[in-house]
Formats: C-alpha cells, structure tokens, sequence
C-alpha cells in the first residue's frame, strides 16, 4: 500500500453573500484597527466588487490600502511594488480579490513583506524554491473572482519576471488563511473567460487524477472536481445568471486547487506555460490545447488512472476521454488554432521553451515519461491543431 501525505486546507466559508464576511473574518484575526492591503483585479472597477469588499473590511475596523496596479499575469515588479505598499501601510494582512492573477500576486505579498528592511529581497529571489520564504508572513485572505486556478488552495504563486519566463513559487508560507467562495462574485464573468477557467480547472482534475503523483486519497478531491467542471461549464457559458452552474464550477476550481496542490500538474501545463512565454495566450486556453495535443499519447499503458477520471467525466472509457475532452473545449467556444497567434513560431522554438527549467517538474510529474523527441512531437502537435 503506497504511502500519501494530503496537505491541510485553510478554512473555507462559500455560499451566496459570503463576500460580506471578509471584514468579520479578517478582524477576528487581527483585531479592529488593523491595517489591510486589498490586492484587487483593476478588471472588477466596474462590477461594485471592490467596493463591497472594502466596505466590509472598514465596518469591521479596519484600514484598507488597494492595489490594482497589476495585469492578467502578474509580474514580479507588481509583486514587488505591492510589497513595498504593504510594508509602507504597516499591513497586518493581505486580503486577495480576482482571479487567479490577483490571488498569486496577494499570496506572494503576504509571504514577502514582513522581511526586515536590510534583507528585503525581491520576489523573484524565492522563485522556483531558491530560497525559503521569510519565517514570518501576513495573514492571507483570498476571495476567488473566477471559477478556474484554483490558487485559492494551493501553495503555489505564478508570476511572470522581466525575460517573460513564467516562474512558479511554492511554500506553506503561500497557503492562504481564509478562502471565501461566493458564486455570486463570478456571474459577472464574461462567457468566454467562464470557458478559459472553467476549462481550467478541469485541465487541473484531469492531470492530478492521471500523472505520476496521483493517489486514491487525492483522487477524491480530483474526481469530484472533474464530475462537477463537466456537469456545469457548457451550462455556465450559456446562461452565466445561473448560480447554480456558478457554484457548481467554483466549487470544481476549488476542489481541483487541492487536487494540485497535493499532486501536481503535468505536460499539458508545461505546455500551457511554454507557450505564454513565447505570446500572449490566456492560461486556461493553452492548457487546454496542451491537453488536445497530448491527452491521446497520455493513454497509452493506462493503468487504471486515465479510466476512472474518464469516467468521473462521463466517458466510456480510457480510450473515449480525448475526444470527449477535446468536444468540451470547442462546445464551449474555446478557439483550437494557434495559427494566427504563433505565425512564425516553430515547433523547436516551443519544444526549446518546454525543456526549460521552469517548466521542468510539469514534464517530470506527467505519469508516462516524456522524452526530448516527445517534447517536438508535442510542439508539432499543439501549432497544427486546427
């Protein structure tokens, strides 16, 4: 019987409203007159969502500082400069609001900024585990705004460095404290940024319930979540009123979070970040066709892992699951041909940025080993896709 460690979770309180909670949760925590850093999507401005959550927070008593100053991948300037905010406001803790990107860069600021002033280092000096984050961390609060990452429960930040390489960090010291899910944040989520994350998070199920690191115990988690991205996504992208649909796939992204964060991803990810860092592409999409390009070479000599997600989907069988994943992807509008977007990227170019060391635990998790011909036929694959 192989052994499995299963990481702990931070508490969660979900639930229609649950945003109201942030300021009775944080000041439970810190006690009235504290003062909070809101790292908050500039994209949620027009949605009222900022407000709400810092009118919480101020009914609580507490201070709130905002920072918005990032992009749709942050960078680690942004981290750095939302550090130095929170070490000039004397922030007690990091309240996180947004998708994904918010959530890695409030993470990482809540991991970095207690560090005293003469061993203050930037946020890229701790990427890839150089280095253990500082002992001492803020507390962390995160609100996911989409149903996808899954960073709300995992202890791993992506941030983008000055070369546009997509670096990962990972500690405890990243786990947040308290995660919020409220379905009621993500009904403003256009469909086709629904698609991306949701498609997401099933890409997150599928490759901890199938790589090298899989476990029956984890496999609750993944499973679950792959039943429930597969049973709400189309119906989400359709009618995104539906809260019923929006919880079922937060609930999904959450669950997929901890699949992840206790077994990892695999090729279809490093794919998904090979590409990003040679154009812009949105992360839920490559992934996606990262999956496309390799989910059928994945296949081969299953031994029991590929079934049984295929399963949890609804497949047939093993054997049946690319083409139903692949069907997923285009029914909900995820757009399949890189052609416009990578003219003039050759496959070496992107099997060159597959190897690379940032990219290199998502190869080393993928349950068939991957060769460096494999990395060509995989890039061959992903650029021709049609």
């Amino acid at each position: 019987m192989a052994r499995y460690q299963l990481a702990h979770m931070p508490r969660i309180t979900g639930g229609a409203g649950a945003r109201e909670l942030a300021g009775e949760l944080a000041a439970a925590r810190l006690g009235a007159g504290a003062q909070v850093l809101l790292v908050a999507d500039p994209g949620l401005k027009a949605t009222g969502l900022i407000e709400d959550v810092e009118a919480s927070l101020k009914k609580a008593g507490l201070g709130v500082s905002v920072f918005s100053e990032f992009g749709g991948d942050p960078t680690v300037a942004a981290a750095d400069a939302a550090a130095s905010q929170a070490r000039r406001t004397k922030a007690k803790a990091v309240v996180s609001l947004g998708g994904g990107s918010a959530l890695d860069l409030g993470k990482v600021v809540a991991a970095i900024s207690t560090t005293a002033a003469t061993a203050r280092r930037s946020a890229v000096d701790y990427e890839l585990c150089k280095r253990p984050f500082p002992r001492k961390r803020l507390a962390s609060l995160v609100i996911p705004t989409t149903a996808g990452t899954g960073s709300e429960l995992t202890r791993t930040a992506i941030l983008t460095r000055a070369d546009k390489a997509k670096v990962w960090l990972w500690g405890e010291e990243l786990k947040a404290d308290e995660v919020i899910l409220d379905p009621e944040t993500t009904l403003s989520l256009p469909p086709v940024l629904t698609a991306f994350t949701g498609i997401d998070a099933l890409v997150h199920a599928l490759e901890a319930a199938t790589n090298g690191n899989a476990t029956a115990a984890n496999n609750v988690f993944a499973h679950e979540a792959i039943r429930l991205a597969s049973a709400h996504l189309r119906q989400a992208v359709e009618d995104g009123r539906d809260l019923v649909a929006r919880e079922g796939l937060q609930r999904a992204a959450a669950l997929a979070g901890v699949a992840i964060d206790n077994g990892g991803t695999a090729v279809a990810h490093n794919i998904g970040h090979a590409l990003a860092s040679l154009r812009p592409v949105q992360h839920g999409r490559s992934v996606a066709l990262g999956m496309i390009a390799t989910l059928g070479w994945n296949v081969a000599g299953d031994d029991g892992r590929v079934e049984a997600a295929a399963r949890a989907m609804g497949a047939a069988s093993a054997a049946a699951l690319p083409a139903a994943f692949e069907a997923l992807v285009r029914a909900v509008g995820i757009k399949v041909s890189l052609a416009d977007e990578f003219a003039g990227v050759t496959p070496e170019r992107l099997a060159e940025q597959m190897a690379r060391p940032e990219n290199a635990a998502m190869r080393s998790s993928n349950r068939r080993t991957i060769e460096d011909s494999d990395l060509l036929v995989f890039a061959e694959r992903v650029l021709t896709q049609a």
